[in-house]
């Protein structure tokens, strides 16, 4: 269980989506990518329970240690790969007070909202045309826009663990401190 936040948001916020083949002066890290899921889940749930909207956060944490990779690569590399990453996903989510296994109903929402955050991905940051676009994503949501500025990995490591912080605050989770009692 030696996982720490500020581990994840820094690997995470170096971590770039696309392999790093975007414009801009900064590569779209994963830690910036998670927070805009995350964002994304609210809009599509307005009533979301702040735990599910911390799984949204988390849902590529296991990329701090594995890095990111495509789809398609990671069904290429088979069962072990998917296995591991599952593995590492669960004692991060138990570390931060989850349960271990995401409900199925809370799994589709947050990959509705990865899709559509790939969407303005591929077409502001990637050079993918719209229609191209929905074809491999889907539509972004109705009533959801988005301008995407990539942010330097100082940037997106901090707004990634405020967030963590403000919606570990929200679920009722406290980290536990050595030496202390939990109330």
């Amino acid at each position: 269980m030696d996982v720490e936040i500020e581990d994840i948001a820094h690997g995470l916020a170096r971590v770039a989506r696309w392999n790093g083949q975007t414009i801009g002066e900064h590569a779209f890290s994963v830690a910036q990518h998670s927070v805009v899921v995350e964002e994304i889940v609210a809009h599509l749930q307005p009533d979301i329970a702040p735990r599910w909207r911390l799984a949204a956060l988390l849902h590529d944490a296991s990329e701090y240690v594995i890095g990111d990779m495509i789809s398609p690569f990671k069904a290429a590399l088979g069962y072990d790969y998917k296995l591991f990453e599952e593995r590492l996903e669960h004692v991060i989510h138990t570390r931060f007070g989850l349960p271990a296994k995401t409900p199925a109903e809370i799994k589709v929402l947050i990959k509705q909202a990865d899709r559509a955050c790939a969407f303005f991905e591929a077409t502001q940051l990637a050079g993918f045309a719209r229609d191209e676009a929905i074809e491999l994503f889907g539509a972004p949501p109705a009533g959801y826009s988005l301008h995407i500025e990539p942010e330097a990995p100082f940037a997106a490591q901090a707004r990634y663990v405020r967030r963590f912080e403000a919606l570990s605050e929200a679920a009722g989770y406290r980290p536990h401190t050595p030496g202390v009692s939990a109330p």
